[in-house]
């Protein structure tokens, strides 16, 4: 196909590079001419963005000859995945880099923020876009460089220092399981051009799949698991609120996507290997519980927010792990931009909630009215992914999203059959919760068609493990609903006050990794080390 826009596309992520690299000029006007060029970079990106998904929309795939031999080198690669999270990630990166020119005016460091913000997104922007692993690894890499200069903006903050360390190991040790699954590809397909990868690994069939093959898929799931803060590798995504907001809304928007993005670009592979996507949804299950019920407990906004990508990561994960890849690019679109926009706006949430806020109609929780309530959630989830075909036989991972999004209405519900009924309001919410199931498989059911031949087809129920495991996110988000409940009502009981407590501090995971940081690679009274401000 043609590659006329692939090309131009190369110049997004070029020229916000150039604006990083460009040496400080002793003027001035220094900061206001970078701040004019990154801000028209990052526009530009924007534009060829959505002029190569057209190209993409028109044409199908675009594909650059390789500058390399033996098919190790460079080339860029534009499919319906990758087209929408270049013109995600472009996006959320112009907002961000027209929000920092005011957030930090009057920081004697903007510049240097700037440019390294650029260099971060120019790093984001190439792996989406790159053809062959060789540039994917090196833009993999670059991206967490990048990210740790910017986790480190304030250098004198020992959090932030601590947060940064962290997530240096977690990639590091990320990055070697990449570089083995990259080893194992070459060695096996000769190749590490995508469109010999892709082609080659869905020629075989997963009832024959070969341990070599079951290898690489794993140190693929690890290194999405880890990049994504999964649990207990999550600690150094709570800790990032002492860096710049629009760090926190460049990283919790776009670069933590990074996991979820390998395992999208290599579902060809991954889909291959049962044990790979088991445990992708064990540890996305796990992890998503984790993260909803910790983020109830917690009283700071951004680490409320911070818990919330954690447990959102977790169902993407949790969705890729049941074969359900299309539903978890549809994840990504959707907490992307909601993360982002919650990021930017949290200086005024405190307002918005207080002037929202209203009573409760009346009356205690009741466990009758809460299972009513359940009841009637899942009659209507089940309902809609028949209509569909999403039911938990055809698709399990949709479904398992699905129900858990129109489980979040039954307190809405349980409400509205307060101990002084409404008819008004429980129709409103019964026709709120078939609204949202509606809306919801529609996109799943959209975003699907989009993806044909970008990722693997959803995948139908597997076996009884795949039964069980959605079984026990539907159950345990119902509990963790009844949670939320009763929780309120039950504050001054001790044991209560224990729990909330224990929760509160994240069952200790973090504390423990702080502590094993600290003793083998303790932190300078001051926070800074040689070269760490500059």
């Amino acid at each position: 196909m043609s590659s006329t826009w692939l090309w131009l596309i190369g110049l997004g992520p070029i020229a916000l590079g150039l604006v990083g690299f460009a040496p400080s000029v002793p003027s001035p006007r220094s900061l206001e001419w970078r701040l004019i060029a990154a801000k028209c970079a990052a526009a530009l990106a924007v534009l060829l963005a959505v002029g190569g998904a057209v190209d993409v929309i028109s044409n199908g795939t675009l594909r650059t000859p390789l500058l390399g031999v033996s098919g190790i080198g460079a080339s860029l690669y534009l499919d319906a995945l990758s087209a929408m999270m270049f013109c995600l990630v472009a996006l959320i990166g112009l907002v961000v880099v027209v929000y920092s020119d005011h957030y930090l005016d009057g920081d004697p460091d903007q510049e240097r923020f700037i440019r390294q913000l650029c260099l971060t997104l120019a790093a984001v922007l190439s792996a989406i876009i790159s053809g062959n692993l060789l540039l994917f690894v090196l833009a993999w890499v670059l991206t967490s460089l990048g990210l740790h200069r910017l986790l480190v903006f304030y250098p004198e903050r020992q959090a932030a220092v601590l947060a940064a360390r962290k997530e240096f190991l977690v990639s590091r040790l990320g990055d070697l399981c990449l570089l083995a699954a990259i080893v194992l590809l070459y060695q096996h397909f000769g190749s590490l051009q995508y469109e010999a990868l892709f082609p080659a690994a869905s020629s075989l069939h997963a009832e024959s799949t070969p341990l070599w093959l079951h290898a690489c898929a794993l140190l693929l799931v690890c290194t999405a698991l880890l990049k994504s803060a999964q649990f207990p590798s999550h600690g150094w995504l709570i800790e990032v609120m002492e860096t710049p907001t629009p760090v926190s809304a460049l990283l919790h928007a776009g670069i933590i996507n990074a996991g979820g993005f390998l395992v999208l670009r290599f579902s060809h592979v991954i889909s291959l290997s049962t044990p790979a996507l088991y445990v992708l949804a064990i540890v996305g299950g796990l992890t998503a519980l984790f993260g909803s019920v910790v983020m109830l407990s917690q009283t700071s906004i951004k680490v409320s927010l911070a818990y919330s990508t954690i447990a959102q990561m977790g169902f993407m994960m949790l969705e890729c792990g049941l074969g359900a890849f299309s539903a978890a690019l549809l994840h990504i679109l959707a907490h992307s931009l909601y993360k982002a926009h919650a990021f930017l706006s949290s200086g005024s949430v405190i307002d918005i909630a207080r002037s929202s806020w209203t009573p409760s109609p009346g009356g205690k929780p009741h466990p009758a009215r809460l299972a009513i309530s359940f009841i009637a959630v899942m009659v209507v989830t089940i309902a809609t992914s028949m209509f569909f075909s999403s039911t938990i036989t055809e698709k399990p991972g949709a479904f398992a999203l699905g129900a858990v999004v129109v489980l979040g209405l039954i307190l809405l519900l349980e409400n509205g059959i307060d101990e002084r009924p409404s008819p008004y309001v429980i129709v409103r919410t019964a026709l709120l919760a078939v609204i949202v199931a509606l809306v919801y498989f529609s996109l799943q059911f959209g975003m699907e068609l989009l993806l044909t031949g970008s990722v693997p087809p959803t995948q139908s129920l597997r076996g009884p493990f795949d039964f069980a495991i959605v079984l026990m996110i539907l159950l345990s988000f119902a509990i963790v609903t009844l949670f939320q409940s009763i929780l309120p009502g039950q504050s001054k009981e001790l044991r209560w006050q224990a729990l909330y407590a224990h929760l509160s501090n994240g069952l200790y995971v973090n504390t423990l990794a702080n502590r094993w940081i600290l003793r083998y690679w303790p932190i300078p009274p001051t926070g800074l080390r040689s070269g760490e401000r500059r």
